[in-house]
């Protein structure tokens, strides 16, 4: 019988870029980035910045900044850089100027006072707005060279998905949508010492 050696080799057709996600492979150990989805808003010979999408925090923004409207916005850890730092991704575009337009209708940031009153109006919800602390952020060559090393698989999800993707099973039903290679990484045990 002959064993498949690259199996866990990643094979990347897509170039990482903003608006692409990073998925990480299965064993992958930082605590920060284990079986992480992570949604790229900045990438450039200078580095890249983005937000993990499915590590939700078991409180609300409103828990986090005084006097913001007593609203139910569930937030995420965006990653291990400044985590005393809020972020936030939208679908709401100039209707938060100075926001940054990152791809298909996601943009990043903005005023902070206008995306207040837009979410105290109901402008803004769970729908359109999503909240993070801290960012995911890579110095020149970093990223590069963790690709390299097979650290992470690159990308494209719906940008429907990008503004939900909160679960745990994110990791899993973001590989399960990829060639037949990446949905069997899916079904690996996070611990297969433990299997």
């Amino acid at each position: 019988m002959d064993l498949n050696y690259d199996f866990f080799k990643i094979s990347n057709d897509k170039v990482a870029e903003g608006g692409r996600v990073l998925i990480s492979e299965p064993f992958l150990s930082d605590h920060y980035f284990r079986r992480s989805v992570v949604y790229l808003t900045e990438y450039s010979d200078k580095g890249a910045l983005g937000f993990v999408l499915n590590k939700s925090l078991d409180m609300s923004i409103a828990d986090v900044i005084e006097n913001f409207p007593m609203v139910e916005f569930p937030v995420s850890l965006g990653g291990p850089v400044s985590t005393n730092t809020v972020h936030y991704l939208h679908t709401l575009g100039d209707e938060i100027p100075e926001s940054v337009h990152v791809k298909d209708g996601i943009f990043w940031g903005g005023d902070f006072e206008i995306m207040k009153a837009l979410v105290q109006s109901g402008i803004a919800h769970n729908g359109n707005l999503r909240f993070f602390l801290g960012y995911s952020g890579w110095s020149e060559n970093q990223l590069e060279g963790e690709l390299e090393m097979n650290a992470w698989l690159v990308g494209e999800i719906p940008a429907a998905l990008v503004m939900k993707g909160g679960s745990t099973e994110f990791w899993t039903t973001t590989l399960a949508g990829l060639n037949e290679k990446y949905k069997a990484w899916a079904n690996f045990p996070e611990d297969p010492g433990m299997n």
